[in-house]
């Protein structure tokens, strides 16, 4: 088992770090060029800037069991569809349970935003969603030992 973690803007790489050390797995994490990401335990591979380069690295790197830290759901989807488990940014673990509802709310505010009707605006991250990412993938590498 490894974490693969999508580093783009990726809020929770250090907590991802910080679980794989502790518990003794290799983590890597993919970012494209445009981004600075060092670290001495992680594994970072840099791929080219166009759209889902980092998307399709992960795809075609995950295997089954693996653990992917996306907040992209059709990365998500991909993944699963690949036997790896996925967790988002704030502690969701996506599924094949839960997997359409998301990508079809996506599709929903994607359509709304083309259409100017909404504009979202997210709210500042707090503690308790890293604490909850955390706690998350903590279950997710003990469940799946």
């Amino acid at each position: 088992m490894k974490i693969l973690v999508d580093a783009d803007g990726c809020p929770v790489t250090h907590l991802a770090i910080k679980v794989a050390k502790e518990y003794d797995l290799n983590i890597i994490l993919v970012k494209n060029y445009a981004h600075e990401i060092q670290d001495s335990y992680a594994t970072i591979i840099t791929v080219d800037i166009s759209r889902d380069s980092a998307d399709f690295y992960i795809v075609n790197n995950a295997e089954k069991n693996d653990i992917v830290v996306t907040q992209d759901y059709g990365l998500a989807a991909m993944a699963l569809a690949k036997g790896a488990i996925c967790i988002n940014q704030n502690g969701l673990i996506i599924s094949s349970y839960n997997i359409d509802d998301l990508l079809n709310h996506r599709h929903i505010n994607q359509k709304l935003r083309r259409e100017q009707k909404i504009y979202s605006k997210f709210r500042k991250r707090d503690n308790s969603a890293d604490e909850k990412f955390e706690k998350s993938l903590i279950g997710l590498v003990l469940n799946s030992r």
